[in-house]
Formats: C-alpha cells, structure tokens, sequence
C-alpha cells in the first residue's frame, strides 16, 4: 500500500537546547488509520504540527501525497485537516460561518450541501446560527472537527480528540472516522484512551522522548508481544506458591486466594494441564478457572516500562 505521508530523519531542537523530536523515520499509509501512542512529553503534538506545517523542523523532510510540506506548502497543507487539542476559534462568529470560511481558506468552491452534512453529522446543524461563544465545550470540540473537515481533506489529524468530552460526542466521532475511512480518507490519531486505539487502529506507533521507536501492525503487535493469564480461585488460600511450583510462572494476587499462570499464547503448547494435574497432585484445589489475554494499553505500558529501564542501565 503506498505511503500518504513520508517522513524521514525529521528532527525538532530548541533554543534552549531541548530536542523534541530526534531523527524520526514514519511511512503512513492511504486510508488507514494510525495510533501514535507515548507519554506526555513525548513529542506526539510536536511532530503532528510539523507535518501539518505548523511548526518548522530542525532537520529531516516531510511528504505529503508527494508534495514537499515546506517546499510545496500550500499544496501538502490542503490535503490535510488538523483537530488540535485547544479550541482555536473566533467565538464571535456563527457555527455556519466559521466551518464554510475555514473551507474558503482551502480554496475550496462552497458547497452549501457538504456543510449541511457536515453539520448534521456532528449534530451542530440546529446551532448553525449560533455564536461558538454560546456554545458548550463539547460542542466547540465539534465545530473544531467540522472546521478541519470543511475542505474534504485527504489525511486528518486527531490530537487527543476526545480528551474532557462527553460520551455522546465520542460515540458520533468515532461513527463519523469508520464513514471518513470507507470514503478513503487516512487518519492519524493520538489519544490517552488506548481502548480507542485498539478498537480503532489498523497499525500502532510508539513514541518516547521523541523518538518513534516501534511501529506495527496493531494485530501483529498484540499477538507478539501480548500475554495471556490464566487464573485459579482457590478453595482455600496460599501464603506462597509452593518451591515445587518454583520452574513455573506463577503468582498469588488477593491475598493468596487467587493463583496466576501468565504465558506465551503463541506457544503450541501452553502446559496448562500439566499445571493443573500438578496442583491436583499437591492438594490444591479451585472453585474456578478464567483466561484473559493483554490488552493495548498493558502492552503499551509495558513497553514503554522496558525502553525507559534500558535507558537508565
């Protein structure tokens, strides 16, 4: 699948001497959507801006559909719409008035249909005559997203959209990106809801202190790299897993009353009955037995656990 966005040793340094973003390689590919995860600080907002040409790069090139974002600026910059974390909008304009002047700004010929669509899809036709300053902050956060889809842009660009929103917004977002990307258009998201990211994402990237240090396919990254666990409520407590028990990948939680397998699911063999006759034989019994397996948020932690670890030894 051919790249959409073709970013190579892109780097962000600061007078003060801070590095923002430090020799950064990323394909992103047409019409997928892709979860940029990391911590705060990491440096997520600082390369979203530079590739929607907001921000100017210490070094390295940007290629949006081909288009050089500093060479070729206004070309790269309308095939991109942006929904930044802070509401940046004149509140002294009507909702109508400001989504169809942010789709002038494009070059774009109106379209009064497009933006009635718009507008109803994220619930903002009946305020249209509104001014935004009237508006709740749930639906400011919606003209935002209006705003950046007026031009019917090629790429979109969600930083934390749905941080201090309302569950009625989130759900009609999220209705509105599948729509978005059935029509063809890539999306590009950060977001402190992992859950949304697994639901979401067809490919992950992780970054930590400006550095992209992982990307991959979200469905190879979980089967990689994720866990399952298999738990025993026992009849009767533990105060320690039994030195016999000692070759095995075991743990009591709750005070002793529950008994933890963690293993590798793409292993051919998981060894489990073998644990379970083993317990037979000791005289430990459970009333029940469930697995589960690592979400993205416990891989995402404890990848970031590992590289941080790394860096201190």
């Amino acid at each position: 699948m051919p790249s959409v966005i073709s970013v190579q040793g892109l780097s962000k340094a600061y007078a003060n001497g801070v590095k923002a973003l430090e020799s950064v390689d990323l394909e992103i590919r047409k019409g997928e959507i892709f979860a940029l995860l990391g911590p705060n600080g990491a440096g997520k907002t600082t390369l979203i801006n530079i590739i929607c040409g907001l921000v100017t790069p210490t070094g390295g090139t940007i290629l949006v559909e081909g288009n050089d974002n500093i060479r070729d600026y206004r070309k790269a910059r309308q095939k991109i719409g942006l929904v930044p974390q802070e509401l940046a909008v004149d509140m002294f304009e009507t909702v109508i008035s400001t989504v169809t002047f942010s789709r002038g700004l494009f070059g774009k010929a109106p379209n009064p249909a497009y933006i009635e669509k718009l507008l109803k899809d994220l619930t903002l036709w009946d305020k249209r005559k509104a001014k935004v300053m009237e508006l709740s902050g749930g639906m400011k956060r919606r003209v935002i997203i209006a705003k950046a889809l007026a031009h019917e842009p090629d790429i979109l660009f969600l930083d934390e959209p749905t941080a201090g929103v309302d569950v009625e917004l989130r759900r009609d977002m999220w209705k509105l990106i599948h729509e978005l990307r059935e029509r063809g258009v890539t999306i590009i998201l950060t977001t402190h809801y992992i859950e949304e990211a697994e639901d979401m994402a067809d490919r992950v990237g992780i970054i930590r202190k400006g550095d992209v240090f992982l990307v991959d396919e979200k469905a190879a990254l979980m089967k990689k790299l994720g866990k399952r666990e298999l738990r025993l409520s026992l009849h009767e407590a533990l105060t320690a897993v039994p030195d016999t028990l000692a070759n095995w990948n075991l743990a009591l939680r709750h005070d002793g009353a529950t008994l933890v397998y963690q293993f590798d699911a793409n292993e051919e063999h998981t060894e489990i009955p073998v644990l379970l006759r083993r317990l037979t034989e000791l005289d430990i019994s459970f009333k029940d037995l469930e697995t589960s397996k690592s979400s993205l948020e416990e891989i995402f932690v404890g990848l970031i656990h590992d590289v941080q670890g790394e860096a201190r030894r």
